[in-house]
């Protein structure tokens, strides 16, 4: 899963602004820290990211911390980006949080330089237009809205047909088509004198 480091205040802000609702925002409690996010797939719930990613999450935002990399015993929190809260008066990179109660927090005793050191191989750098990632994923997801609507039409009017049908052929209409109770007699084949004796004795 893709992880973004701010390397600046004034990108932290553009991070907030453009962040996905599957965005995980992870930083140094307390402290100043660069701000981490985590994309997450949309079928993973945020508060069941796996033991090991929450600790690779958590030494890069301490590594990434001047005054936290230097601590032992650190807490980071983090919470899905949608539930980061800015106002004009805060200072540039400073947050608070719309719900507090989805605010989760996970302890570092120290710096795992195993674990900085295989995160910072994997490291790429490269200009990303947050607004315009924005702008393409609001669009991939209104297709996709567009083509589950378009096919749950149709497999309702499918379903309505077939309801239909069904319900004609229990109807009791459909038993009495084309049937004629005065001409009923009219079809069978007429018996000669002989045969209305022979059955009137």
């Amino acid at each position: 899963m893709p992880a973004e480091t701010s390397r600046c205040h004034f990108l932290d802000e553009e991070l907030i602004k453009y962040a996905w609702p599957q965005d995980i925002w992870f930083h140094v409690d307390k402290l100043s820290s660069a701000h981490v996010y985590l994309r997450m797939p949309d079928s993973m719930s945020w508060e069941a990211i796996p033991e090991a990613l929450l600790t690779d999450c958590a030494q890069l935002v301490k590594a990434n911390s001047i005054e936290g990399n230097k601590k032992d015993n650190l807490t980071i929190i983090y919470t899905p980006g949608d539930n980061l809260k800015k106002t004009g008066d805060m200072a540039v990179g400073q947050v608070s949080f719309h719900n507090e109660k989805r605010v989760k927090r996970v302890h570092v005793i120290a710096r795992e330089n195993p674990v900085v050191n295989r995160l910072n191989k994997t490291k790429t750098e490269r200009q990303v237009d947050h607004e315009q990632e924005r702008v393409e994923r609001v669009k991939r997801e209104s297709a996709a809205r567009r083509a589950s609507a378009a096919e749950k039409k149709k497999a309702d009017l499918e379903l309505a047909h077939a309801r239909e049908a069904e319900k004609a052929s229990r109807s009791y209409d459909s038993l009495f088509n084309g049937y004629d109770e005065d001409n009923e007699h009219a079809t069978l084949p007429r018996k000669t004198g002989k045969e209305l004796e022979e059955d009137f004795m």
